[in-house]
């Protein structure tokens, strides 16, 4: 079997000497290989056969080691697989990577961009407003206002107190629907794994800065389906077509179930809708853009703005009729698109959901 690893320079390879350096590169093939760890193993003895990791190295030793630090364990056929530990390891590394390539200024709390209650207090202050905590007063400025007024008397006045801002902090729920049709690897390159990663690292993101928000992720080819967080590293692309109304539909129901106001779909996908469902039968047509399938899948987009779902389109591709389809998408949806290539992919997602916190949720 051949294994092309385009990530890192082969000229590095040699000189992973550590633990950790040896981990980061078997968890990113365990992730292109779709979870599979005796595969992972295989690629990364065949790369020191052909002398890309040094021959010092014991592979050996570090499937023992995996396995010790609880990494990876056995299934019931005795094969080895990712332990809990190796999946948190996975969405830790994913999150690490791309935040390595984002501003530093990239992470943190996401608010919106009006005062009200919250757990941050502002320099920036206000006239005081019935309702407005006392606690907050900015008692300087209170008195400067009055002295201001009246320079004979010192008399405080209502028109006279002001209140410090706080950031006022909002849950979100967020769906991101992966295309995993079998166009997403076609053409020399891969771009499912990308998608994959943005997945695994935006969960342990909301995981560790953002408990309150939740996310739900949708596979969609022939038909959607939902995947926990836990079997996300394991999903493969497939010989489907696109259904990007299923997609839509199932993101829109598992949103529907979350109890806070602000929802968002994520879409990112690489190819025009090319299948839906009809009268119990897959309806497909690869060619061209099906105006019955369209159709079909701008009305799922009709459904998300009237259920105040903010759908993000994410389009892995630039012909002129994708382009056109997914304006049209977004019209509709009262929505965003973004055209992104799979190396940038991350940083689109990553700034568009703080972003998206930020100016749309109020």
């Amino acid at each position: 079997m051949d294994y092309r690893y385009g990530e890192l320079p082969f000229g590095l390879l040699q000189s992973l000497l550590t633990f950790e350096e040896l981990l980061r590169l078997f968890l990113d093939l365990v992730v292109r290989l779709g979870g599979d760890v005796e595969q992972a193993l295989d690629a990364m003895r065949e790369f020191q056969r052909k002398g890309w990791i040094s021959p010092d190295i014991d592979i050996e030793a570090f499937r023992e080691a995996l396995e010790a630090n609880g990494l990876v364990g056995r299934d019931a056929e005795g094969n080895l697989a990712l332990a809990g530990a190796g999946e948190r390891r996975i969405r830790r590394a994913a999150l690490e990577e791309i935040f390595s390539a984002l501003e530093k200024s990239g992470a943190g709390f996401h608010s919106v961009p009006r005062p009200g209650g919250g757990s941050e207090q502002l320099p920036e202050t206000h006239t005081y407003e019935f309702g407005d905590d006392l606690a907050r007063l900015d008692g300087i400025r209170s008195v400067a206002n009055a002295a201001r007024r009246d320079t004979d008397e010192l008399r405080l006045e209502p028109s006279d107190l002001e209140v410090f801002d706080v950031e006022h902090q909002s849950s979100c729920a967020t769906a991101i629907a992966i295309d995993i049709s079998h166009s997403m690897i076609l053409y020399g390159e891969d771009r499912f794994t990308p998608a994959k990663k943005v997945a695994l690292a935006l969960t342990e993101l909301i995981l560790q800065k953002y408990p309150k928000d939740t996310i739900d992720v949708v596979l969609f080819g022939d038909d959607a389906y939902p995947v926990r967080i836990e079997e996300l590293s394991r999903a493969r692309v497939g010989p489907f077509h696109t259904n990007t109304k299923a997609g839509l539909a199932l993101s829109r129901g598992l949103l529907a179930r979350r109890r806070t106001p602000n929802r968002q779909i994520f879409l990112i996908t690489d190819g025009k809708p090319s299948c839906i469902h009809e009268g119990g039968r897959l309806y497909k047509n690869p060619f061209g853009l099906d105006l019955k399938i369209v159709n079909r899948t701008l009305d799922e987009a009709e459904r998300c703005r009237r259920e105040g779902i903010q759908l993000t389109t994410f389009m892995i591709a630039t012909d002129p009729a994708l382009v056109d389809f997914v304006e049209t998408l977004t019209k509709v949806a009262h929505g965003r698109a973004y055209y992104a290539s799979p190396t940038d992919l991350a940083s689109f997602v990553f700034r568009d959901y703080i972003r998206n916190r930020k100016k749309v949720f109020r």
